[in-house]
């Protein structure tokens, strides 16, 4: 080398970025990887003039006698790395340096300051990115190649230099532009940066300070599902960490590590120590001198993360770590938290919207694309939509927000199915988090194939399940496993929540992103329809147990069965579909008869009459106990529904199947519900007459239950005969019955019957106080119809007591009620009548519909806790 050039000459450093993961991925072919870089880059080297001072593994030094040559050397370089075809698709990332100073030669090589800041700015730099220095960029100012421009970066301090140096990039047309900020040392400058702001975690940047501020507290592992932001997360979180560690704040990406001997180069390479202080005895020797914090992105994935990090915090205590992970590590040392979604509005109205952080991140990205974009009246019900659908997931909502340049806020909600594969614009986003499918499937992957086909099948419930579900439908082939040590896994890998049940135990679900992705693998791995039907008659066992513990404990059953509303109308929709697709009509029968009195005492009387009519639709001829009780079940929704007729045709459709099938309890049922159709009707000696058949048959079969509902109704058309000591016998005697059983909402229900029978004989204290009793049970069922006969009740009494302007609100309250329930009162007219009459000489007809009109904009429940 006696030749080399001599004064002023520009040096350039590369290496290629990553190349031990490189290797690790490409095993043998990487010697092919290496022999085309050195080929591509000399060729470059040969044609601009560039003297190759030494080569040792991927890396290279390189003199030119100007700048000029410098530069057109590492855009030919750049662009020909760029082009050619790497193994295994993957992509080659050479990081180059350039500096212009007057080295000393000794011996045919350059030594110097200027030696050293050269490569100190290659150092600097990220994988196809070329920094120069401040003097190279005067030199070659207004004179770069076409296609090349030079970006400021700033200030920075480098390694072992004692001054700061303003630094450049070259940008080269059609390559790579941004890259996270450079690798400087010891300052909070050397975590990624990003180009928008953080949205809704200063508490959990608040809450991390405060855990690190704790004693011995070093290693905080935030973990959550993918797309949640933990890196965002920890990078935030870091900042404000910086100065509590003198000797810097160092983020190492752990994405593309597999195992610990990668994971301590990756360590070693962010603090740009020489490859001979990459073991892990020499860095751990370097860490024990210092005051510094780690952050360690991405660690599910590393086998022997956790040998890696405890090593690091028993010999190096002045080092503190904060990780990113799917999984915990299971360290004693570790602190957990869990990176939650993003809030979501309580309501539609504008300000929660705008209080909301996953709407307001929705909005900012979407003004990126499409300025002007702006929170109205007009989309917020779309935009909250999406956002719940999306769970508040910042990555999901940074995906679909993109798409509001295209689309209006009411079209991408159409076309909210497609989230998973909505693809990130950004040239820089991770491979794993390019969608949301691919960030899913990066923690499926983790998983062993059992763990996979319990998760797939984690896929068919919809509002979540308790252990016993799990094991009856999710575990597929291993029955005998505890579905709590599956589960625990599962939530280690941030694919599950899990949350306190209604009954004190665990229960799972999947954020429904992540339950879509389980959906599809579900079918993919060709198990949706095997898992559907476990799921079908799991529910169908369970409706079943919740209709029989029903009476004696009505209340928690209701509660159960609200908990499980959603898996019902799937298993619902598997057994019945509304499609082309088989479902068994036979368990959608079974649903259908176990389920009617949930409909009811639930609140979804509509909802309940569609589902009991597809299932009937489908029955066609089919005969069957259970069957029968669907047809009364429908018959009972109907009549709730004011649709008499058709209630009194399924009461006898039911009557008829159960005599044929000699199911007496069924004939019982069915006559209760004919007698009690035929009395809506009209005919009330018909119905007295049929349900005193229903009472006689009731007492024989000993349903105790049935027999109390019947005691009432019958009692109720006593009074209407005029017959009111017999009515109230009858009442008594169901409430007597109702007591025994321990059934919370019959009781409500007759005991609402009998104090309207006192109202109306003008026993009025003896009213007011059993319908004051009555009141919060009223409120707490939640039952609509009973809700809304209670509402009636109560106006008769406040008509009664003078207060006409209550009884007035109650009523257009209770009227507006049954319209939105679509349950209307098909005794409104003759009820109305009576009213005016009572308030006559008391209230004007115009006053009383002043009043009635604003009850229609107030709540049943609300008026009902302030009147009594």
């Amino acid at each position: 080398m006696s030749g080399v050039p001599v004064g002023t000459v520009t040096m350039l450093f590369s290496d290629i970025e990553g190349s031990t993961a490189l290797l690790t991925r490409l095993g043998n072919r990487y010697v092919e990887v290496l022999d085309d870089h050195r080929r591509i880059l000399r060729s470059v080297w040969a044609a601009t003039g560039g003297t190759e001072m030494s080569t040792e593994g991927d890396s290279f030094f390189v003199v030119f006698r100007t700048a000029a040559e410098a530069i057109e050397a590492a855009v030919l370089a750049q662009r020909g790395l760029a082009d050619h075809d790497w193994p295994e698709g993957e992509q080659l990332r050479v990081r180059m340096g350039i500096h212009t100073g007057t080295p000393g030669v000794l011996d045919g090589d350059y030594w110097g300051m200027d030696v050293h800041l050269a490569a100190r700015i290659a150092s600097s730099a990220h994988g196809g990115q070329v920094v120069i220095s401040a003097v190279t960029g005067d030199l070659v100012s207004g004179r770069l190649p076409d296609g090349v421009s030079s970006r400021d970066l700033g200030v920075h301090h480098l390694k072992d230099i004692p001054e700061a140096e303003q630094l450049f990039q070259l940008t080269v047309a059609g390559l790579r532009e941004d890259f996270p900020p450079l690798r400087t040392v010891g300052t909070a400058t050397s975590l990624p940066a990003s180009a928008t702001r953080l949205i809704g975690r200063e508490d959990d940047q608040s809450q991390l300070l405060e855990i690190f501020g704790a004693p011995d507290v070093r290693l905080v592992t935030l973990t959550g599902p993918g797309g949640a932001g933990k890196t965002r997360l920890a990078v935030a979180a870091a900042e404000r960490l910086a100065t509590g560690f003198g000797n810097g704040v160092y983020f190492v990406p752990l994405a593309a590590v597999a195992n610990e001997p990668v994971m301590w180069t990756s360590i070693a390479e962010v603090l740009d120590l020489p490859p001979k202080q990459h073991r892990p005895e020499h860095l751990l020797a370097h860490l024990a001198r210092r005051s510094l914090l780690l952050v360690l992105d991405n660690l599910e994935q590393v086998d022997g993360a956790d040998k890696v990090v405890a090593r690091i915090l028993e010999t190096a205590t002045g080092v503190g770590i904060i990780a990113t992970s799917r999984r915990p590590t299971g360290l004693s040392a570790e602190r957990l938290y869990p990176v939650q979604p993003l809030a979501l509005p309580d309501d539609l109205s504008l300000s929660a919207a705008g209080s909301s952080a996953a709407v307001q991140l929705f909005v900012e990205r979407a003004r990126a694309v499409r300025p002007g974009f702006d929170l109205t009246e007009d989309n917020v019900a779309d935009v909250v939509a999406i956002c719940r659908r999306l769970d508040g997931l910042p990555l999901a909502i940074e995906l679909c927000a993109t798409r509001v340049k295209l689309l209006t806020t009411k079209a991408l909600l159409g076309r909210i199915g497609q989230a998973l594969d909505l693809e990130s614009r950004s040239s820089v986003a991770p491979e794993r988090q390019r969608t949301l499918r691919e960030t899913i499937a990066w923690s499926y992957r983790l998983l062993g194939p059992a763990q996979r086909g319990v998760f797939r099948r984690l896929g068919v419930f919809a509002a979540g399940a308790d252990l016993d579900a799990i094991a009856a439908v999710a575990l597929g082939t291993s029955p005998r496993a505890d579905p709590l040590d599956v589960i625990a896994e599962l939530d280690d890998a941030s694919l599950v929540k899990v949350t306190e049940g209604p009954d004190g135990g665990p229960r799972v679900s999947l954020l429904r992103t992540i339950g879509q992705y389980a959906e599809d693998e579900l079918v993919a791995a060709g198990e949706a329809d095997a898992a559907g039907r476990a799921h079908a008659l799991y529910y169908a066992d369970l409706a079943e147990h919740l209709q029989a513990m029903r009476e004696s404990t009505t209340w928690s059953s209701l509660e159960l069965a609200k908990t499980e509303l959603d898996n019902f109308r799937a298993a619902l929709g598997w057994a019945v579909p509304n499609s082309d697709a088989d479902g068994d009509v036979a368990v959608g029968v079974r649903l259908c008869a176990a389920l009617s009195w949930m409909w009811v005492l639930g609140g979804y009387v509509a909802e309940g009459r569609r589902w009991h009519e597809r299932v009937v639709e489908r029955a066609g001829g089919m005969s069957s106990r259970e069957l029968a009780a669907c047809l009364r079940g429908l018959g009972n929704l109907l009549l709730l529904q004011g649709e008499i007729d058709r209630a009194h045709e399924m009461a006898g459709r039911s009557l008829a199947m159960a005599r044929t099938l000699d199911e007496r309890s069924e004939m019982a049922l069915a006559l209760s519900l004919l007698g009690t159709a035929q009395g809506a009707a009209g005919d009330v000696e018909a119905a007295r007459d049929t349900l005193a058949e229903a009472l006689d048959l009731h007492r024989t079969v000993d349903d105790k239950g049935g027999l109390a509902r019947v005691l009432g109704n019958l009692g109720g058309l006593e009074e209407r005969l005029g017959r009111l000591d017999r009515a109230e016998a009858l009442m008594r005697e169901s409430l007597a019955i109702l007591d025994d059983l321990g059934d919370v909402n019959e009781t409500a229900v007759q005991g609402q019957n009998l104090a309207y029978l006192l109202a109306v004989t003008d026993r009025l204290d003896e009213a007011s106080e059993l319908a004051g009793g009555l009141v919060g049970t009223v409120v707490a069922l939640g039952n609509s119809s009973l809700t809304m006969a209670f509402a009636n009740t109560v106006m008769n009494i406040l008509l009664r007591q003078g207060d006409a302007a209550g009884a007035a609100h109650l009523f257009g309250a209770e009227e507006a009620m049954g319209e939105r329930l679509e349950m209307p009162n098909p005794y409104r007219d003759e009820e109305l009548a009576e009213a005016l009459e009572l308030i006559s000489g008391v209230m004007s007809v115009e006053d009383w519909e002043t009043h009635r009109r604003q009850g229609r904009s107030e709540r049943v429940e609300d008026l009902l806790t302030r009147f009594l």
